[in-house]
């Protein structure tokens, strides 16, 4: 059965695999799952077609035969249930992993998503300067318990699994903020996961939207 997940036509973050359908890709291409891309318009995410699809008109959406999903905490589950590879076979081990793909999403993103949006919301107010180190702290927080946890361990909770993909993914969007290199541990844990020959292959399709769409614009200035 053919999958089909969603993406932006113009992603916002140009290629850099920070959009959250490079979640689902990498999930399908670890466990080996051919898929087709459907690129969406920011008009398109907001017309019925597509919030039949995610009622909140966002992106990435999953299609397999007659099931439809959105969250990509959902899709991923969803993908590491029904393929091998990206849960452990030892149910304790499996509820493990579980609970740390809902601490990824929940507990470890939330602070790390309202830093980087201030900027674009307050970033122009005169107090943003006096914010920005109260966001940053409150993201250190959250560092300092991943990075205890994670010791001098490969991953989250022996092999690698769907809760590493996820986290990787969540602590990926401080690239550029100088937070993450503060933790020697969690830096080298986010090249492990990006490292992997399946995170390589996401990015790069990923990528290659952005490509396209600098090479239609520069085709058009000439």
């Amino acid at each position: 059965m053919t999958i089909t997940i969603t993406a932006f036509e113009r992603s916002p973050d140009g290629g850099r695999g920070l959009a959250r359908d490079m979640r689902v890709r990498w999930a399908l291409e670890e466990v080996g799952r051919p898929y087709e891309v459907r690129l969406v318009s920011f008009k398109q995410m907001k017309e019925p077609d597509h919030l039949a699809l995610h009622p909140f008109g966002q992106i990435p959406t999953y299609e397999e035969g007659d099931l439809a999903l959105f969250e990509t905490g959902a899709i991923v589950f969803h993908i590491a249930r029904h393929n091998r590879g990206l849960l452990p076979e030892d149910d304790n081990a499996r509820a493990r992993a579980i609970t740390w793909m809902f601490a990824a999403l929940n507990t470890v993103e939330p602070p790390i998503v309202e830093r980087e949006q201030s900027r674009y919301v307050v970033g122009d107010k005169p107090w943003y300067g006096e914010l920005l180190p109260v966001l940053e702290d409150r993201v250190r927080v959250r560092l300092d318990q991943l990075a205890s946890r994670l010791g001098d361990a490969q991953w989250l909770d022996g092999a690698f699994s769907a809760a590493d993909l996820i986290m990787v993914l969540v602590l990926r969007r401080l690239e550029g903020s100088g937070l993450l290199e503060e933790y020697p541990n969690l830096s080298s844990y986010v090249a492990r996961g990006e490292a992997r020959p399946a995170y390589k292959r996401a990015f790069a399709s990923q990528l290659a939207v952005a490509n396209h769409d600098r090479g239609a614009e520069d085709a058009e200035r000439q």
